[in-house]
């Protein structure tokens, strides 16, 4: 007998087998995917992890249903790293697996039930029982879902199961291919005419028809270029319906026929690469240089030393060896402005994947990379694009590697992008270069004892000086009355006289929405969620109040839901109302807003980034989508709106994060000509961090950062593992919390922080508690996590615990 052992797509630790027969066996590969069944009627797309003769131990093994690939889909180094993921962020494979294929490989079944051939016995059925015959009369076979729409209930299953019982249907279980490839229409003259000699017979016939004869003459003229007519090319060339040709079809003249077609596909001419500066030639020989002892490079440059080309002369060394090139961003939107870029320098190479592609167009990077094409070659993408079959990276550039969008929280694994990269490039033997202005407190500390190489770039591209940066105290500002809504008269007078000079502005605030709360002047109650522990954001393009967490909406009340007065005044500022005032305050400016809200579509950020780069946007305010590595030519003022809310939260890397946010931020300004400036608006000039800020003196915070995570017991001193409960019973979460903390903290004495409750103590109706472990270095980390386990599982065998949501995040920050 012939075994193997797959990976399903769900969250259970161990791996499952099947039964195989010999043939089986012999073209089976591990990485194909194969349909099996687990559980009574549930078939799940599996992937095969190994081929064996050994039978399971406690149960018979089920027959596969089919094989799914003729090669693998997933390679043995692919493989490899998944297993690191998983047991490094302590998940499971299937978890893991899930994450990594796009779904459309991740077929699952879709129950269909048909009517027995020759059933006529209506009288038997009850009134639900006769809709559902009815409908099988018009339709060969319907899914359960369009059973529940026809029955408009959800519980459909037991009027299925007498139908069953009474012979009325089958079930029939089917799988269903998800990606469709892309199929374009062309047109051709049927054998018949084909040939050029036909052609004054073919008019003849058509005399009396104009609009076909034009049409016939155009198709010819369009046959001249030796290229395969589309259906539209000829309608609009002819200018001419769709009924005309149509009426072709039908006379067997024309027929269609389809070529399919990847969606993802470059035409255009490639440029060559700018001239390093000496600086720049210094730092890629630097890069070198290091390569040769070290793994892992850290590029520290300054926001606009010119990066971007450092990476692309590096790219292109490697493309000429042959090599895979992986280019991981944090976020979507710097993506956009990055793929003309490196479109110039390598278009016929270049595949961009995140999750904004359809779903059909990530199924073709994900084809091409397999297959080792040579329009895959160099991969630009976010955080997921780590999961694509390579089979010979040559090196990985992690781009902006501070960001905190490279950490994945949710669904499991939550794994930090730039770990698993260093651990994929080792795994292929190649190298990885981190590129930032403010790295890590982690990454820096790791170059500075050498574990990394470092590469310093201190100079801006064309030696443009770095931006003049403005403390603006606006506790003063509102004592002397000199504040226009949340804008002081200094940043007003800064932005007129950059607009003054036809130039661009950019303003950041991190918050959207119009107001974060909204509040009863008489007895002080604000609108809360009722599924979380937050107050709902009003939103006054829509009227709404909406929750960020949940997505809950409502319309803006007119008077308050407590004591009924009408006087409700908001609280706090988002980019809407900024947006607003802006427009008040310059009525001839064309101001934009560029946040979560307006970049919703699959070319939301294109759209706006276009309009700014082509100087159609005066002003434009953002979130934290604006902070990180967009380069814009005229822009010569940055302000900061309001510095003191990301200096102040809950977070042993606030003050890390708001260095890193501001500096990002300050570095949009001034990044081609003349000097730029920078205005920070906050309650407290002489914060450490806005000070550093001003400064630009990363040394200095760092080393400050260092001191006090020794002092509390932070990374990189210390690992830290986060588990998060979550249930709808607060008692049950609360008694659960405890009687965790209580067993971990009889292993790991002092090193525990917890239970604590979050400063959002509810989210989506689940109560949630947190439990922090910190481990040292010295400490084993294997048995720890072994030991973090043997709890998890003692935990979940208490029956009163079982349903409570147990998380495990690794290295969370």
């Amino acid at each position: 007998m012939y075994y193997i052992n797959v990976i399903l797509p769900i969250p259970l630790q161990k791996l499952f087998t099947y039964k195989i027969t010999e043939a089986e066996s012999s073209f089976l590969k591990p990485g194909m995917r194969v349909a099996v069944e687990f559980g009574k009627s549930k078939i799940f797309t599996a992937l095969v992890f190994s081929i064996h003769k050994t039978a399971p131990v406690g149960y018979e093994a089920k027959d596969i249903h089919q094989i799914l690939d003729e090669t693998p889909v997933v390679n043995k180094i692919q493989l490899k790293h998944w297993e690191w993921i998983a047991s490094y962020y302590m998940c499971s494979l299937g978890e893991v697996f899930r994450a990594a294929l796009p779904s459309a490989f991740l077929l699952e079944s879709e129950t269909e039930i048909q009517l027995v051939a020759g059933f006529s016995n209506e009288k038997d059925l009850n009134d639900d029982e006769f809709l559902i015959f009815e409908a099988l009369q018009h339709q060969s076979q319907l899914s359960i879902f369009k059973v529940i729409e026809i029955l408009g209930k959800k519980s459909v299953f037991s009027v299925i199961k007498n139908l069953i019982e009474k012979g009325v249907i089958v079930v029939k279980e089917q799988i269903y291919e998800q990606y469709k490839p892309k199929l374009i229409k062309y047109i051709r003259l049927t054998e018949k005419w084909s040939s050029s000699e036909k052609l004054t017979e073919l008019l003849e016939l058509l005399s009396r028809a104009k609009k076909q004869r034009e049409l016939i003459l155009t198709f010819f003229q369009l046959q001249s270029l030796k290229k395969p007519i589309k259906v539209e090319q000829l309608k609009t060339q002819a200018q001419c319906s769709s009924a005309v040709i149509k009426a072709l079809v039908d006379k067997e003249i024309f027929e269609f026929y389809f070529i399919q077609k990847d969606r993802i596909n470059f035409a255009g001419k490639s440029s060559e690469i700018k001239q390093l500066t000496t600086f720049q030639e210094e730092a890629f020989l630097s890069i070198k240089k290091s390569y040769e002892q070290k793994q892992v490079t850290l590029l520290k440059g300054i926001t606009s030393s010119g990066k971007t080309e450092i990476y692309a002369k590096l790219i292109k060394e490697k493309l000429e060896e042959g090599k895979q090139v992986l280019y991981l961003l944090p976020e979507i939107a710097l993506t956009t402005q990055l793929i003309e870029r490196l479109q110039l320098y390598f278009g016929a190479y270049l595949s961009v994947f995140h999750s904004k592609y359809s779903m059909n167009e990530r199924v073709e990077v994900w084809s091409n990379v397999n297959e080792n094409k040579k329009k895959a070659q160099l991969i630009l993408g976010a955080r997921s694009s780590l999961f694509l079959p390579f089979s010979n990276i040559g090196l990985i550039i992690v781009d902006e590697e501070h960001e905190p969008s490279f950490k994945q929280y949710d669904p499991a694994p939550r794994y930090h992008a730039r770990d698993a990269a260093i651990v994929l490039a080792n795994l292929h033997g190649s190298k990885v270069l981190l590129g930032s202005a403010t790295p890590a407190v982690e990454t820096y500390f790791n170059a500075s004892q050498e574990k990394y190489g470092l590469v310093e770039l201190n100079r801006r591209f064309g030696d443009v000086l770095l931006p003049e940066i403005e403390l603006v105290d606006i506790k003063e500002k509102h004592r002397k009355k000199r504040m226009q809504g949340h804008f002081s008269d200094r940043l007003i007078e800064m932005i007129k006289d950059a607009l003054d000079e036809k130039e661009q502005v950019i303003l950041f605030q991190n918050r959207r929405g119009f107001a974060p709360v909204v509040e009863c002047e008489t007895c002080g109650v604000s609108p809360q969620c009722p599924q979380c522990d937050v107050s709902l954001t009003f939103h006054s393009y829509r009227k709404e109040l909406r929750c960020h967490y949940c997505g809950y909406k409502q319309a803006m009340p007119y008077n308050c839901g407590a004591c009924g007065s009408e006087k409700l005044n908001t609280k706090g500022f988002g980019t809407e109302q900024i947006e607003l005032e802006l427009q008040q305050l310059f009525p001839d400016s064309n101001v934009g807003r560029m946040d979560l809200d307006t970049t919703r579509g699959k070319y939301g950020y294109q759209k706006i980034i276009g309009q700014f780069e082509a100087q159609e946007i005066d002003i434009l305010v953002g979130t934290q989508m604006l902070s990180k590595g967009l380069d814009f030519g005229n822009v010569s003022l940055v302000g900061i709106m309001n510095a003191d809310t990301m200096l102040n939260f809950p977070d042993f890397r606030a003050h890390e994060r708001s260095y890193q946010l501001m500096v990002q931020v300050a570095g949009r300004a001034g990044r081609t000509k003349k000097r730029g400036k920078v205005a920070i608006q906050t309650f407290n000039p002489y914060h450490q961090i806005l000070q550093q800020v001003s400064t630009n003196s990363y040394e200095e915070m760092f080393k400050e950062q260092l001191d006090e995570r020794w002092q509390y017991h932070y990374p990189p001193y210390y690992r830290i593992i986060k588990i998060t409960l979550r249930h709808k019973d607060f008692n049950r979460v609360e008694e659960g919390a405890n009687w965790l903390g209580k067993s971990f903290a009889s292993i790991f004495k002092e090193n525990i922080l917890g239970p604590t409750t979050p400063a959002i103590s509810k989210i989506r109706n689940y109560y949630i508690r947190h439990i922090i472990i910190k481990i040292p270095k010295k400490q084993h980390l294997p048995a720890t996590k072994n030991a973090i386990l043997k709890v998890k599982n003692s935990f979940q065998s208490v029956k009163e615990f079982r349903s409570i949501k147990f998380n495990i995040d690794v290295d969370n920050y």
